[in-house]
């Protein structure tokens, strides 16, 4: 039987830059989806306002854990939008450190990694988050912050860090995941 979603490698075995990326909701989509691999699905875990939606594809790196306990979070940069449980080879811009403050008072780093598609026509030139234009990364944290906001939460971007940085995290992050036995 093959592997779970989440446990497939987090590196393409044939570059040291590649990651995979598992999409969880598309880019325009205001349904939140989330792998469930106890349930082996996709699983609704909430809605968007009318006038919210996601603006990039988001998803998971699988084989991570991060310290909210869930797979390392990701904004994939895509030509398209995908469709939920599409994997995606990529490569890390960089990622917004940030710590997310919940209602029931408990604070908890969050970070979200920000990756564009490996065979992206679109994005194709960018290599780093320094890439990105000031305005796009305006509302990147604008999107966070107002997704978190109408969960009763906020976040606070502690900063904005490079593909270095970036491939540090995912290595804090990496988790062995025991292959099943055949």
């Amino acid at each position: 039987m093959p592997p779970s979603l989440h446990q497939l490698p987090a590196h393409v075995a044939h570059s040291k830059n590649r990651i995979y990326v598992v999409v969880e909701t598309p880019k325009g989509g205001r349904n939140k989806l989330a792998f469930n691999p106890e349930l082996g699905a996709f699983q609704l875990m909430g809605v968007l306002p009318e006038g919210h939606s996601f603006p990039y594809d988001f998803g998971f790196v699988p084989s991570t854990l991060a310290a909210d306990g869930d797979p390392l979070d990701v904004l994939l940069l895509l030509d398209a939008p995908a469709y939920p449980g599409v994997v995606v080879e990529a490569r890390l811009l960089g990622a917004l450190e940030i710590e997310q403050h919940e209602t029931d008072g408990t604070v908890q780093r969050n970070d979200r990694l920000l990756a564009v598609a490996a065979n992206s026509r679109e994005h194709k030139s960018l290599r780093s988050i320094s890439d990105l234009s000031a305005e796009m990364l305006h509302e990147i944290e604008h999107f966070f912050h107002s997704y978190n906001e109408v969960k009763g939460g906020e976040i606070k971007v502690l900063r904005r860090v490079g593909p270095e940085r970036t491939h540090a995290l995912l290595a804090q992050a990496q988790v062995h995941v025991p292959t099943p036995a055949a």
